[in-house]
């Protein structure tokens, strides 16, 4: 069964979404960085599924209860009710937030404790295709561990996982995590997962954006192998020096058979020619420019004057999750474009702000860039007539 995971954006989102691609292989993650942004994110989901025939299975972790994601789980079982008994699709919802409690009562949806976990509320939505689990006492990533048989597809052996992560590795991130995202700076644990933070801050968007296929391979294995040096005995402080040791190992595993590699430039440099030449970065719009999203801003630098240099767009757009866009061209165009988004700048490089504030994905930033610097022609426009329409005989 196809398997999308909707997690946070941050570090207890990212260990989650490194949790269950130990035990299974999604095929989509989608990263919410702010509450706000689920109701949008979820209604996508809903309207993708009900275009899918084979089943298929949303993983939600981390990302609080509110009325929209209500709203979402019950026409999810609405959505359910049309479809054949035997293929109904899977949601099930991992969630830590005591407002999570407050909301679905709210919503007229008792909570059902647990007899072996009192802090653990069960939610029935009348669907034995949904279930909705939130534990006050423990943070998504725990979660993900403890509940893993209800989407798992392989398990985990005393010395590795499937996955060939090993598996005392998983288990001192899942403790890390939790003591962090719980805030017990009493555990032990609670100084590796301070510097697996501090990590996962400084690295989650410099060099490979959100969005890209090798975006969650290279942040999990970057927190499971600083997690390895933390069960080898680094103090945080060793941790911090070993990071680029570690980034860069990963460069040089993503790199191996790229044709035009230079192992003597910089891991972002290279990284950039990577991204330079990838078709899941970038949607064309109509008039050639390429937009895309999330890119850190001198990543986006690096990455804008190679596509250029190359000849394959003379315009290109990053729109960020603040909803700033930066332009950059060849032909003097990027500071017209920036204009039509309140922007300013030079001629080949210019920034702007999107109308509605903020984007929270891809596809989000094209349905906000492309009327703006692409207008639809209206009907008129298309007449035969439309030549005369200021002629004067």
């Amino acid at each position: 069964m196809r398997l999308t995971q909707i997690t946070h954006h941050d570090l207890d989102g990212y260990g989650a979404a490194t949790l269950v691609a130990a035990y299974a292989e999604p095929a989509r993650i989608v990263h919410v960085p702010r509450y706000g942004d689920v109701g949008p994110v979820v209604d996508d989901e809903l309207k993708r599924l009900g275009k899918t025939k084979a089943a298929e299975m949303v993983l939600i972790t981390d990302l609080g209860i509110e009325e929209p994601t209500i709203a979402f789980l019950r026409r999810f079982a609405a959505m359910n009710r049309k479809r054949a008994p035997e293929e109904p699709h899977r949601l099930v919802v991992l969630d830590h937030h005591t407002s999570s409690i407050d909301q679905m009562r709210r919503q007229g949806l008792e909570p059902k404790p647990d007899a072996d976990n009192p802090r653990l509320s069960r939610f029935d939505l009348g669907d034995p295709a949904i279930t909705v689990l939130v534990d006050e006492a423990s943070s998504a990533t725990k979660m993900v561990e403890t509940h893993r048989a209800l989407f798992a597809t392989r398990e985990a052996d005393p010395a590795k996982a499937s996955s060939g992560i090993v598996a005392e590795d998983l288990a001192l991130l899942v403790a890390s995590v939790d003591a962090l995202d719980l805030w017990r700076k009493d555990d032990p644990h609670f100084p590796g997962g301070f510097a697996l933070d501090e990590i996962f801050w400084d690295n989650v968007g410099t060099l490979v954006p959100v969005g890209h296929p090798a975006h969650d391979p290279f942040v999990a294995r970057l927190l499971i192998e600083a997690t390895a040096k933390l069960r080898a005995g680094a103090t945080p402080a060793e941790l911090e020096r070993a990071v680029p040791a570690i980034r860069g190992a990963i460069v040089d595993d993503l790199m191996r058979d790229a044709p035009d590699d230079d192992a003597s430039l910089t891991t972002r440099q290279r990284m950039a020619r990577a991204l330079a030449r990838s078709d899941a970065l970038f949607h064309a719009l109509p008039d050639g420019t390429l937009l895309s999203f999330a890119l850190d801003a001198g990543t986006f630098q690096r990455v804008s004057d190679l596509v250029m240099a190359s000849g394959r767009a003379k315009r290109l757009v990053n729109v960020q999750r603040a909803g700033t866009l930066s332009f950059r061209s060849i032909d003097g165009t990027a500071l017209d474009g920036a204009r039509l988004f309140r922007g300013g700048g030079h001629q080949d490089a210019a920034g702007g702000k999107l109308p509605s504030g903020t984007a929270f994905s891809l596809a989000d930033a094209v349905a906000q860039v492309e009327p703006v610097l692409n207008p639809p022609k209206s009907a008129a426009a298309d007449s035969p007539f439309a030549a005369l329409k200021n002629w004067k005989g």
